[in-house]
């Protein structure tokens, strides 16, 4: 789309508007708490609502807003996309499609897949048609993600994959992966990787869910027995899955502040953010308490230096101001003061986030929220691995010398030492 066809902001915004209150609803009374939470059949119910609220953002031309038009998108500046963000404020979203499947699996497509993997998948993503999952996490491989054991052997014009992946939030009403695989034993583990696509609902692909400490049933685990993928659903080159990877690791860390997301600005704030925080307060009898309006206080403060910092780290990248992978700094930021958050509601809660009943209002769950609180430094990539990024690749500080950097991966030590 060039310059003096596009649309004007102001114009977008309007459009954006009309469309957005004549045809979704409210959130509030909208169950927002996170996925899994719910019975089966609510939880297929809320994605079936997802896939046709997605579907209508299509048929209005507000999917995809900075995504190719040649692949179903609008082609339009970021900017565009705040609006839509700013405007979807206090109204149902498409979460679960969110991410991962826009980011970082439909972005990884568009930045490295082929022509006719990009038209035959990328419509339908912003059909609603296609919610896909990563493929990354193993069951023995913590936080060395290029460590993965799952193989890909190559069978003519075909691969064979076995192996196992885990941690894969959604999978069981999901329709696509997009999976790292070992296909060179035989060289360092970064230079034997390449990246595959494939339906997550096929012969050889064995499901198990995992059940939390919260009830929450959403994590899954994959095992492959003989899975044939057609080279043609091979992303980039055979044994380079490493530079697809590091992308892929970039816009995984961008989440929600990516521009291929649609999700209204604000809501994926610890339920409620600050507001959740005086909930609780007001629910608990704790308003006028000196300490709680500390707490309370505090809690503001991070949700506005967080809301402060994404945006200057959004402009920076688009802009190219700054390296791309400050995007590391709202994911640490982001992980350790999503614990704090959970601690603030644990310590305003009291005896009532230990123990509740109904008429508990905000404070209930409150400790399940707080046993639970690690998983935000641990999702989407540990906050460890954030802080290796920003210290080596924004700050240029000496990287560490890894002990297996010219090693064969298959002659590196793996599992429990015999000593």
């Amino acid at each position: 789309m060039s310059d003096d066809t596009i649309e004007d902001l102001e114009a977008f915004r309007q459009r954006t508007r009309a469309f957005i209150q004549g045809n979704l609803r409210p959130s509030e009374g909208i169950d927002m708490s996170m996925p899994g939470l719910a019975s089966d059949e609510e939880e297929l119910a809320a994605v079936a609502r997802e896939r046709a609220i997605q579907r209508m953002f299509f048929d209005a031309g507000l999917a995809g807003i900075c995504v190719p038009t040649a692949y179903g998108g609008q082609g339009l500046p970021p900017e565009y996309q705040r609006v839509l963000n700013d405007e979807l404020a206090g109204y149902e979203a498409v979460r679960r499609i969110a991410v991962p499947t826009m980011s970082p699996c439909m972005a990884v497509l568009l930045e490295f897949g082929t022509e006719e993997q990009k038209l035959r998948h990328v419509p339908a993503i912003l059909k609603g048609d296609e919610i896909w999952m990563q493929l990354l996490s193993e069951p023995g491989g913590g936080s060395d993600t290029a460590g993965v054991r799952t193989s890909a052997v190559r069978d003519g014009d075909e691969w064979i994959l076995n192996g196992s992946k885990i941690w894969t939030t959604g999978a069981w009403w999901s329709d696509w992966g997009l999976c790292l695989a070992r296909t060179n034993w035989d060289v360092p583990k970064h230079r034997g990787l390449t990246v595959f696509i494939l339906p997550l609902h096929q012969e050889g692909v064995e499901m198990h869910r995992i059940e939390m400490l919260n009830g929450n049933k959403e994590f899954c685990q994959e095992f492959f027995t003989d899975v044939r993928v057609p080279d043609s659903d091979r992303v980039g080159e055979v044994d380079n899955g490493w530079t697809v990877g590091i992308r892929w690791m970039f816009h995984e860390r961008m989440l929600y502040n990516s521009p291929y997301v649609t999700v209204p600005s604000g809501s994926m704030r610890m339920r409620g953010g600050a507001v959740g925080m005086r909930d609780i307060a007001r629910d608990t009898g704790r308003a006028d308490d000196p300490v709680a309006q500390d707490l309370v206080g505090e809690a503001i403060m991070l949700e506005l230096v967080g809301k402060e910092l994404q945006q200057r780290l959004v402009e920076g990248m688009t802009t190219r101001s700054m390296n791309d992978q400050v995007a590391a700094l709202g994911k640490l930021y982001g992980g350790v003061t999503g614990t704090r958050m959970s601690t603030i509601a644990m310590e305003l809660a009291g005896s009532a986030g230990g123990t509740w009943d109904d008429d508990d209002g905000a404070a209930v769950e409150r400790g399940t929220a707080f046993l639970m609180r690690q998983t935000a430094c641990i999702g989407g990539g540990t906050t460890e691995m954030a802080r290796n990024v920003v210290a080596e690749r924004v700050l240029g500080m000496p990287r560490d010398t890894p002990v297996d950097r010219d090693v064969a991966f298959r002659e590196v030590p793996s599992g429990r030492s015999k000593s």
